[in-house]
């Protein structure tokens, strides 16, 4: 039996139970047509946003489960658009924060990672603009794959052109029926040779491509409950307008103002029956600070001057907390919609960081709050359960939350 036809077969199996067990996943590897290439210049697989190229011998040494992981890999690094979101960043450290964003998501998808893949588990959830500055300039890690978009390494944006010296987009190729491509009679016999880098026009016509493919085969998953969780955020994000947190803060601030009928908790004089009524017109928020010692004084400040920016927009009364491993204890602190709200003269901290208490005092308020913020770097003990107010966490750093909405300060 002819070693060519094992590999071909077995690229043929992982991407039909790709479609069957991730239809997600499956149907973005069907976009891109299979390539073999040449082994001088590819040793794993790679891409260029136009096709998936592999190496032989290297698909001949994974198990099947590895080559759907690799398969599924390459063309997350196409749907997530890395080849046209670089920007300005530098090429080596863009491509090793690409490759641990979408790692930990298919491993997250119970996908079965090769050796040699980055992985972190920090990362989970982080989509690569939020790993990058994690990366050393100079990094030791090495992507598994190789990532063809361009051949710059000076962090431009455009990139290098096509080898036609010509800004144009090529004709269309087959990408869009997910057959394989047929090499050309001058091709080698060993494999395709090393493809060109886009070119600008190029490059946005893929991006642009990849983003309705990325939207319409997301919706298909998620009416058939096929989407995992952590990946239908991370393509929500995507598929969002990027905001600035002060713009984030603002929208949810100003969600909650809105005049509606609430089921919020009644005052504790009101009795425990919960009976919609009309939100009265000021509207209650906490804040909590994290003074656990990770968070500098400036940063608390120009937290709470984005507050006050917003606050008396919508007549909002502010009731400030500080906590570490427990309570201020010479807190609360309260500002009326007029009122600045400002740090206290001395504000003592520098323990370890629980939100426990935090939350548990909030949860025994008089009256639960419209929204509850709390500023801090997410490092430390959180509640086992989520209270039935809603949380904004603003987080300076790279760790997740459990529970609540989670906006990205740096």
């Amino acid at each position: 039996m002819d070693p060519q036809d094992d590999i071909e077969r077995k690229l043929t199996a992982a991407r039909a139970q790709l479609v069957t067990e991730k239809p997600f996943l499956g149907a973005l590897v069907l976009r891109l047509p299979l390539v073999k290439a040449d082994p001088d210049w590819c040793q794993t697989t790679a891409t260029d946003a136009r096709s998936l190229y592999y190496n032989r011998a290297y698909i001949e040494a994974l198990n099947l489960e590895q080559t759907k992981f690799m398969l599924a890999h390459e063309a997350l690094h196409c749907a997530l658009s890395h080849f046209h979101r670089r920007q300005h960043r530098a090429k080596q450290r863009w491509d090793v924060a690409c490759d641990y964003a979408i790692n930990s998501l298919l491993v997250a998808d119970g996908l079965q990672p090769p050796s040699g893949a980055l992985l972190q588990t920090v990362f989970q959830g982080m989509p690569a603009e939020q790993i990058y500055p994690y990366i050393k300039e100079n990094p030791d890690e090495h992507t598994l794959d190789k990532h063809l978009y361009d051949d710059a390494n000076d962090g431009s944006s455009k990139g290098a052109h096509s080898s036609s010296g010509t800004d144009e987009a090529p004709p269309p190729s087959d990408a869009s029926t997910g057959g394989d491509r047929t090499p050309d009679n001058n091709e080698p016999q060993r494999g395709a040779p090393k493809p060109p880098p886009l070119g600008g026009a190029e490059r946005e016509q893929l991006a642009a491509q990849w983003q309705l493919s990325l939207a319409g085969t997301a919706q298909a998953a998620l009416r058939a409950g096929k989407l995992s969780e952590s990946m239908a955020r991370l393509i929500g994000d995507l598929l969002q307008p990027q905001l600035p947190w002060r713009m984030l803060l603002a929208r949810y601030m100003t969600n909650v103002a809105r005049t509606d009928y609430s089921f919020a908790r009644p005052n504790r004089r009101e009795g425990k029956a919960l009976l919609p009524g009309l939100r009265s017109g000021c509207v209650d928020i906490v804040v909590i600070v994290d003074t656990s010692g990770s968070i500098e004084s400036d940063e608390l400040r120009e937290f709470l001057t984005e507050i006050n920016a917003i606050k008396g927009n919508i007549n909002a009364r502010i009731t400030l907390h500080a906590c570490d491993a427990m309570l201020a204890t010479h807190g609360p602190w309260i500002f009326e919609p007029w009122e600045e709200a400002r740090l206290p003269s001395e504000l003592h901290g520098g323990g370890g960081t629980r939100f426990t208490p935090a939350i548990a005092w909030a949860e025994q308020l008089d009256r639960s709050p419209d929204l509850l913020l709390y500023f801090t770097d997410a490092d430390g003990e959180f509640p086992e359960r989520e209270p039935t107010f809603p949380v904004l966490w603003l987080v300076k750093g790279k760790k997740p939350v459990p529970w609540g909405q989670r906006v990205q300060l740096n």
